[in-house]
């Protein structure tokens, strides 16, 4: 197999971010892909220690004042709210996965290849002055600002985690530059996410939200992507494409009902993969969201990689099964878009 260029962005630092016992988003994910970080040093790939976010690309997405409510938190353990926990040295390891995320989009954008960083705390749920859903700042959304600041034009975010990322959302609502893409189980938390969420002003039609009753399948997410995410990003023509690596649709995920297998985000990775190539030079970055069964974790990460390492890319998958979880929203989504899109889109 001939490999293609992809850089991780890893550090062992992730695993300061200590939760109570018992929670979800534990130091175990730290662990899973720090593994995987050097498994893919061994098989000779690259990983970078990434750089802590600066104030000023924080400050791109986050209020002044929460930046200093969260940078206060450091030294103490406390609770954000009901499920979101900082303890002592978690403001230094959120900043370190902004900075992750900002330096891999960076890289991509730079003609490096693709890239993945394997961060936590995830970022997406965080608001502009609001801690929630494990997340403290939105890392994603970071990336996206700053790129805009340093080149692109455009930038599309695709979120497959099964929760809706309304933070992501609500940053770029009526921005025209973004395209942000969320498939995700609804109803479900955060409770935002339906199709009738499509942007405000400017941004209209740039929001792109795909909820999917619990049980969605392969079958499900493969008619999604071919009959709507992949023509709205052919169409949008990016210069980058980021991507929230949320790893909890799958069957195995505690935490939700969908029933995603790896082989179905190893047909997603590749989707994104070819679509990159084809409207964006290739400038493609992961960074990882949620995804809480430990093993699930583990052989998503390396399905990830393995798709974007491998060249030639392999044959598309083929799933069978029932799409009507996917064919109750379609219809209804494209109607509610088809005024702010070209003609033909879909």
């Amino acid at each position: 197999m001939i490999e293609t260029s992809l850089a991780l962005f890893a550090s062992e630092r992730f695993a300061d971010h200590v939760t109570p016992p018992g929670h979800p988003e534990r130091v175990g994910r730290a662990e899973v892909m720090q593994n995987v970080a050097e498994s893919f040093v061994q098989d000779g790939g690259t990983v970078i220690e990434p750089r802590p976010v600066t104030d000023a690309e924080l400050v791109a997405v986050h209020t002044t004042a929460y930046i200093k409510s969260i940078a206060a938190t450091s030294g103490r353990a406390v609770n954000l709210d009901p499920d979101t926990y900082a303890s002592p040295r978690s403001y230094e390891v959120a900043r370190l996965a902004a900075g992750a995320i900002v330096e891999a989009a960076a890289h991509a954008m730079a003609g490096g290849g693709y890239a993945l960083a394997l961060v936590r705390p995830p970022g997406h749920h965080a608001e502009a002055d609001r801690a929630m859903g494990f997340c403290l700042f939105n890392s994603v959304a970071v990336a996206a600002a700053h790129a805009l600041k340093n080149g692109a034009s455009k930038v599309a975010i695709v979120d497959y985690d099964v929760h809706h990322g309304n933070g992501t959302q609500w940053m770029f609502y009526d921005d025209p530059r973004i395209l942000y893409v969320s498939t995700h189980q609804y109803p479900f938390y955060p409770g935002t996410g339906a199709t009738v969420d499509i942007g405000r002003d400017a941004g209209e039609g740039r929001t792109l939200n795909v909820p999917l009753a619990a049980g969605a399948t392969d079958a499900d997410y493969e008619l999604v992507f071919t009959r709507l995410i992949l023509p709205a990003l052919r169409a949008f023509s990016p210069d980058l494409l980021l991507i929230s690596a949320g790893y909890d649709a799958h069957e195995r995920d505690p935490l939700a009902g969908m029933q995603v297998t790896t082989e179905g985000y190893r047909a997603m990775t590749r989707h994104l993969r070819v679509i990159a190539d084809e409207v964006c030079g290739g400038r493609l970055a992961f960074v990882t969201e949620g995804g809480y069964d430990l093993q699930a974790f583990d052989e998503c990460l390396d399905s990830t990689i393995a798709v974007l390492r491998d060249s030639p890319i392999g044959d598309a998958p083929s799933f069978k099964g029932s799409t009507d979880r996917a064919e109750a929203v379609i219809e209804d989504i494209i109607s509610l878009h088809r005024a702010h899109w070209p003609s033909g889109v879909w």
